[in-house]
């Protein structure tokens, strides 16, 4: 049974963030929702469609096509930053949820941080993970023919008597 006590350390006990972390966090989490709605998709698409409607009344010209490469450019470049900070507290969540479920379950505790080791590390426990699951369903295989052939055996022996 698991150590559910009351002596865990509480989660609020962490240093606070700056302004700075703060108020990047809360742009960073806010453009990303609003990047993944279809009605931003549909503004862009718009922003394109205007782009290139207006392509005849500035005759195609260099300013005209720097304007869409600039505004393009501006807008990859900051998503790239925005897409990695969501992606990273994504991950960083998900891996606090496992931690916590691996120390609380009937898990091996020494998977708890295996995020910190190298890719080889990684691989390696992986294969032994894989082998072990394997080694488990041939148990499991083994143990049901045991269980059919001493069933038999005991519907014989009640048979005979």
């Amino acid at each position: 049974m698991p150590d559910n006590s009351p002596q865990d350390p509480p989660i609020e006990d962490r240093s606070e963030p700056s302004k700075v972390a703060k108020l990047f966090g809360v742009v960073a989490n806010r453009t990303s929702l609003a990047a993944g709605h279809a009605s931003t998709f549909i503004l862009a698409a718009l922003v394109v469609l205007v782009w290139a409607v207006t392509g005849p009344l500035f005759g195609f010209s260099d300013t005209w096509q720097l304007v869409i490469n600039t505004g393009t450019t501006i807008v990859t470049f900051l998503m790239v930053f925005l897409i990695q900070n969501s992606q990273n507290r994504d991950s960083a969540a998900i891996q606090v949820k496992l931690d916590e479920l691996i120390r609380v379950g009937t898990a091996r505790n020494s998977l708890v941080g295996i995020e910190h080791l190298t890719d080889e590390e990684l691989q390696d426990i992986r294969e032994k993970c894989e082998k072990r699951a394997k080694a488990d369903q041939i148990a499991k295989a083994t143990v049901s023919k045991t269980r059919k052939k001493a069933r038999r055996a005991a519907e014989r022996v009640v048979a005979s008597d």
